[in-house]
């Protein structure tokens, strides 16, 4: 029965699990597993210089090469950079790295100018905000009544009333600091 089963199916991997079949090894031939004398044959691209036209100027003309032309140079001469580097020509050596390490793309330099541009463009911000610093400040309203100094020297006399900090602050024996005094006399208002 089991043999009309495997036959009845298309397949006997679909009636049973891969655990319950049997492996199948292969083994390979005795000659495949010997290493070989002969050298590699190189990739068919790698094996051929890059025309000198080709990279004749690549400096001036990188930037307005389209990206796909731009991929293309790349590869083959990083297929290129595959061999040995002393059957790289002179052109290609300098190409490969003019494109890898060049003053292009990221690394392009700024335009000129453009250190002037920025300074004006900062002084233009910190004038606009200076500006609107001193816009702000005329529409204000006058400091509190506690800014001034004798507002100020009666919260000092409060605090030592107090014994507030009394090892390094007002209270201390010996304190020769301000204490609360930040501002100047009060201000005499002409009524």
């Amino acid at each position: 029965m089991l043999r009309s089963l495997t036959r009845a199916s298309p397949s006997s991997s679909a009636l049973f699990p891969r655990s319950i079949q049997r492996p199948t090894r292969f083994v390979k031939p005795a000659a495949a597993c010997q290493y070989s004398t002969q050298p590699q044959q190189k990739r068919a691209a790698s094996a051929h210089a890059i025309s000198n036209p080709t990279l004749a100027g690549i400096e001036k003309r990188w930037e307005a090469m389209p990206p796909q032309e731009q991929a293309d140079l790349w590869m083959a001469l990083r297929d290129r950079m595959h061999v040995d580097w002393h059957e790289l020509t002179l052109q290609e050596k300098k190409a490969a790295y003019w494109i890898a390490f060049g003053p292009h793309g990221p690394r392009s330099l700024p335009p000129p100018g453009e250190g002037w541009r920025i300074f004006n463009l900062t002084m233009l911000g910190v004038g606009v905000s200076f500006v609107i610093f001193l816009l702000i400040r005329t529409q204000a309203r006058p400091a509190p009544g506690t800014m001034n100094k004798e507002y100020q020297e009666m919260t000092n006399e409060y605090l030592k009333a107090q014994n507030t900090e009394p090892i390094s602050g007002v209270s201390s024996e010996g304190y020769k600091g301000k204490g609360q005094v930040q501002s100047g006399p009060k201000q005499k208002t002409k009524d």
